[in-house]
Parts: C-alpha cells; sequence; structure tokens
C-alpha cells in the first residue's frame, strides 16, 4: 500500500513537472512545444485523483489553442470551461489562479481590457492570498502592468537582468505590506536570475528564528526554523553566501523538505541581506537555476536586488509597525468611549441600553443607504457618545420616573451642547473630528425648530439626521417605569408624518425599507431575548411600512394579520428566552 501511494505521489510530481516545462516553453514563446508538454501533463495526471493538476492543464490547453491561433477562441473557451469546472470540482485556489489567468488573457487578446484586467486581479489576490505553486504571478503582473500602461497584447517574455532590476525597483518600493512585498521581491527575483524559486528569509532578533511567508512552490504555508539552522541559517549567521552547484553533495544541506515535498534540488543560491548599517536581517534563498547553474553574474544581481529590496523591507517593517501602533491607538479610543457610554447608563438607569440600540439601528440605516465602511465607524461612534452630555444634568431631573417640568425640559436641553463641549477637547484626527458635530446634532429638526443650534435641511449634518431617526425611534418603543411602548402603528405614523419636518424623509424611508427581522433583532437587546430562526424568515420578507401598510388596511388578509401579530409577539417583550422558554 505504501509503495502503491509512493508510485501515485511520483506519477503527480511528474505531471506537475510537466507543467512547469510547459510554462517555462510559454515563457519562450514556444507555444507548440508547450502544447506538447501540456497534454502530456494531461495524460500523466489523468486517472490519478489529481483533479486540480488536471484542471490547470485544460486551463493551459485552452491558452495555448487561442495563441496558437485566434480563430481558434471557441474551442479555447471550452478547455478554459472544462478547466472552472474541474477547479469548482477540486475546490482548488491553484486551480482557479490557473483559470482566472487564462481567461484573462484571452480577453486580452481580444481587446477587452477591462474584464482581462478583472481576471488578472482576482488571479493576483489568489496568488497572494492562497499561495501560488507554480509560481505565475510573475506573468500575470506584467499582464496587468501591460493594459494599465495601454500596451498592445503580447506575452510575457524572458527579462533582460537589468530590466528586471529596475522593474524590481519599482515594484518593491511601492510596496507596504511585508507579505506581498515579499511575495513580489521573491517572485521578480525567480524572473530575474531564471531560477525556478526563490524564497525571502527574514530574520526574527527576538525569537532567534528565520521566517518567510512566502516560498514559491510551497503554496502560502510559512516557513520558520532557528536561525542557525539549515543553509540559510549558515548564510545570516556567518554572512557569506554559498554558490552550491549540487545540492546533494553539500553536507549542510538538509533534504529533508525534498523528501516531504517531492521537490528536487539541484542547484543552490543563497545570500544575505543587509540593512543600511550593513547589519544582517535576511537572506535569499534561490533554486534550481533553469539552464545549468548559478554564475558569477548571478551573484552579482542578486546583491544588486538586496540593495533594493533591504530598503523596502526596512520600510514594509516600520509601517507593520505603526499600523500596530495605530490598532492599539484605536482600541484605546474605542475603550474610552465604551467607558464614556457606560457611566451614562450607570447614572441614567432609565434609559440604560439607550445607546447601543441608536448605534444598531443608525448601522442598519447606514448600510440601506449604501454608505461606506468609514462613514459607518464614525456614524457607530457617534451614536455611541450621543447622549454623553448627560452627565452633566443634575439626577433630580435625568432620574425623574413623570413627566419634566418646563425648567427641567430646558436644563435637559443642554445635553447636547454639554455633548459637543465635552468630545471637542477630545483629541481626533480630521476624520473623527465629525463624530463631535454629528453626535450633538442629533435633536436637530429639519425645519430648524430644534436644538441647540437651530440647524435646517441639509445644514444639519448627515449623520446627524441619521441619528435623529433612530434616537426617536428606540425612545418611543422602549419601555419605561412611568409608562409602557407605544403601539408599533403609532411609532410609524409619527416617523411618516413628521418626514420633512422632524426628519430627513429619504433617511425615515430607508429605515422603513430595513426589513423587520433585523429592526427586532435590536429591541430584542433591551431584555437579552432571542428571534426564534422560523420567525426571523417570515419577518425578513416584510419591512417596517409593510407592517404600517397591514395595521391600516380595513381589507388586510389573514397573511398580513398573522405578519402584524408575529411582530407585535415580539416587540410586546412576550417572547421566549436564550434557552428557548
Amino acid at each position: 500500500m505504501e509503495n502503491l501511494e509512493k508510485e501515485l505521489l511520483e506519477k503527480v510530481n511528474e505531471g506537475k513537472d510537466l507543467i512547469r516545462t510547459a510554462l517555462a516553453k510559454l515563457t519562450d514563446n514556444d507555444y507548440c512545444g508547450a502544447k506538447d508538454s501540456i497534454l502530456s501533463a494531461q495524460n500523466t495526471l489523468q486517472n490519478l485523483n489529481a483533479d486540480s493538476y488536471l484542471s490547470i492543464c485544460y486551463s493551459i490547453i485552452g491558452l495555448l489553442e487561442y495563441l496558437i491561433d485566434k480563430a481558434n477562441y471557441d474551442i479555447a473557451l471550452k478547455y478554459i470551461k472544462d478547466g472552472e469546472y474541474l477547479a469548482k470540482y477540486s475546490k482548488s485556489k491553484t486551480a482557479y489562479l490557473f483559470y482566472e489567468f487564462a481567461l484573462g488573457t484571452i480577453n486580452f487578446g481580444e481587446c477587452d481590457n477591462k474584464s482581462a484586467l478583472l481576471h488578472f486581479e482576482n488571479a493576483k489576490n489568489i496568488a497572494v492570498d492562497n499561495g501560488d505553486e507554480f509560481s505565475i504571478i510573475g506573468y500575470i503582473l506584467t499582464r496587468i502592468k501591460q493594459i494599465n500602461e495601454g500596451s498592445e497584447f503580447t506575452l510575457p517574455v524572458k527579462s533582460d537582468p537589468l530590466v528586471s532590476l529596475v522593474k524590481i525597483g519599482r515594484s518593491i518600493t511601492a510596496q507596504t505590506d511585508i507579505n506581498v512585498l515579499l511575495r513580489v521581491i521573491a517572485e521578480e527575483t525567480k524572473i530575474a536570475i531564471q531560477a525556478d524559486r526563490c524564497t525571502v528569509f527574514l530574520l526574527d532578533k527576538e525569537k532567534n528564528e528565520i521566517w518567510s511567508k512566502v516560498a514559491l512552490g510551497m503554496e502560502n504555508q510559512e516557513i520558520r526554523v532557528p536561525a542557525d539552522k539549515g543553509l540559510v541559517g549558515y548564510v545570516i549567521q556567518t554572512g557569506e553566501s554559498l554558490n552550491i552547484p549540487d545540492a546533494y553533495s553539500d553536507s549542510r544541506f538538509n533534504p529533508d523538505v525534498d523528501s516531504k515535498t517531492g521537490y528536487k534540488t539541484k542547484s543552490i543560491l543563497c545570500m544575505p541581506i543587509k540593512n543600511n548599517n550593513q547589519e544582517i536581517i535576511g537572506a535569499f534563498q534561490v533554486l534550481n537555476k533553469l539552464n545549468g547553474v548559478f554564475t558569477k553574474g548571478d551573484e552579482d544581481l542578486l546583491v544588486a536586488i538586496g540593495g533594493s529590496a533591504s530598503i523596502a523591507i526596512e520600510n514594509a517593517q516600520l509601517f507593520e509597525q505603526q499600523k500596530e501602533l495605530y490598532k492599539e491607538q484605536k482600541a484605546l479610543f474605542e475603550s474610552f468611549i465604551d467607558t464614556l457610554a457606560t457611566s451614562i447608563d450607570a447614572r441614567d438607569k432609565i434609559t440604560a441600553g439607550h445607546s447601543s440600540r441608536v448605534k444598531l439601528y443608525s448601522m442598519l440605516i447606514v448600510d440601506e443607504l449604501g454608505c461606506d465602511e468609514k462613514f459607518k465607524e464614525i456614524i457607530a461612534k457617534a451614536a455611541t457618545l450621543h447622549d454623553i452630555g448627560k452627565i452633566g444634568i443634575r439626577d433630580s431631573v435625568l432620574q425623574k420616573e413623570g413627566k419634566l417640568t418646563p425648567e427641567e425640559y430646558s436644563h435637559i436641553q443642554e445635553h447636547v451642547q454639554i455633548t459637543h463641549n465635552i468630545l471637542e477637547k477630545i483629541h481626533m484626527s480630521e476624520d473623527f473630528k465629525m463624530i463631535t458635530e454629528i453626535a450633538c446634532s442629533h435633536h436637530e429638526k429639519y425645519d430648524g425648530s430644534g436644538y441647540y443650534r437651530h440647524l435646517k435641511g441639509e445644514e444639519i449634518p448627515y449623520g446627524g439626521r441619521i441619528l435623529a431617526v433612530s434616537d426617536v425611534f428606540d425612545a418611543i418603543t422602549s419601555r419605561r417605569h412611568y409608562r409602557d411602548k407605544m403601539p408599533i402603528g403609532n411609532v410609524i405614523n409619527i416617523l411618516i408624518k413628521d418626514s420633512g419636518t422632524h426628519f430627513d424623509k429619504n433617511i425615515v424611508d430607508a429605515f422603513l425599507r430595513i426589513s423587520t427581522d433585523k429592526i427586532v433583532r435590536v429591541f430584542l437587546t433591551e431584555n437579552h431575548h432571542s428571534l426564534k430562526d422560523d420567525d426571523a424568515q417570515v419577518l425578513s420578507h416584510y419591512n417596517l411600512r409593510d407592517i404600517y401598510n397591514f395595521i391600516n388596511d380595513e381589507n388586510a388578509n389573514d397573511e398580513q394579520k398573522n405578519i402584524v401579530n408575529l411582530f407585535n409577539f415580539y416587540y410586546s417583550g412576550n417572547v421566549i428566552n436564550n434557552e428557548g422558554v
């Protein structure tokens, strides 16, 4: 059994090697030779339960049919469609990568640059996120560059080393994501030196390890080993470069990886990467020169690449550190915001949870309006803080369980100006300064009769108009010690009737379009109740305007009445708890 498995693995590896041969011939514009190799790969992989690699073969065959003769367009698409089918069947990201690449190339050849760019971007994202076993991202990046520069359709060819060096410098200086950067360096280095694989290792001094997120041909797995082990460890420890023409004849070479992967390492070029202070920060490992062994010229080229790469790597690492610092600062800021909101709940037991629900309703509105994530984040924070000014309101007024006197009502109205005064003292970025303006404008009215600045219409910040709807809806749909919830028909009637006077009609319309299952989930948070899945499915087909229409339709049918009853069952609070009781 073990011998059979080994035999099958060898056959699969033979098929993979033939795929690589086909790709190399493709790069040389030897389309007929590439077709012979890929057909041999297909025959080798047939009946080996290797659908992902067969999918790759079909995609490449389709691509080659088109490159040999554009009149084969329909035949090419059929092969590529077969490749797509097997990619779906095998759930192989690598197979999808080739499908996107092949289809993108044909689109490019047909001058459909928009579709071509979409497919190439998809292929690039797959390669970056899931690995690139056959190292074709160089082709993909070339295609994207050709389209963006308005170049005519040509197949990528082998690069001149000096041209590659310039290209590498341009590519890596534009990258700040360390994982993407390492992949770009590895891919461009492999192409420039005409090697089969390249890995960029970085030195982690704190852990005394060398690691790489990118090992071309090894999918997307991270390699992490002690800093003094293997050939790379030797290079990093000593600062020496190694050019080994026959890996298995060198005692320092560890063949275990080859044994596990089925890969055959032949020649190795390994060189340290140094920063401006000549400190070693990592190493290149380049495997298997495509033609012969690595030369002195390859060594010199790798030194030149290392000079550009080291600067880019240091910059990317610094950028990563800044991102982490930003995340910590953001987490601290959000914790501070939540603490402020909690302080209001602690003082005002009557409306505890109000700010949280206003935030949730506001999130539903911005989603319905199609607002971007940045604005959504601002609204979330403004909603959380919109009543922070109540911290300056007297307890006798804030916690009063009855109707307020005119003097008391005037006093509680001061909370919005106090909100402004508090928030403007918090250091915020330019983007987040909108939070202050939005939070303190939730009591403004569209006709200008609100408070505290009596803004009118679009003078009111857009976010403030969103909060106004959420704030009123929660206030009159929440139970208080001194009153019950307002009937939902009356609530919706207020929103509709006051559109254009109190509220921005467009925002009310958006709110009334939100499906009732989402609305129910928010007001159920008041008592920590849950919504049954079956009921959620039913309610998801209706919105608040439907509920309003059913309530006010004398001819409503039984189904519509049942929908209203179901909604009111949850709205009333007579619902199941989290244990289903």
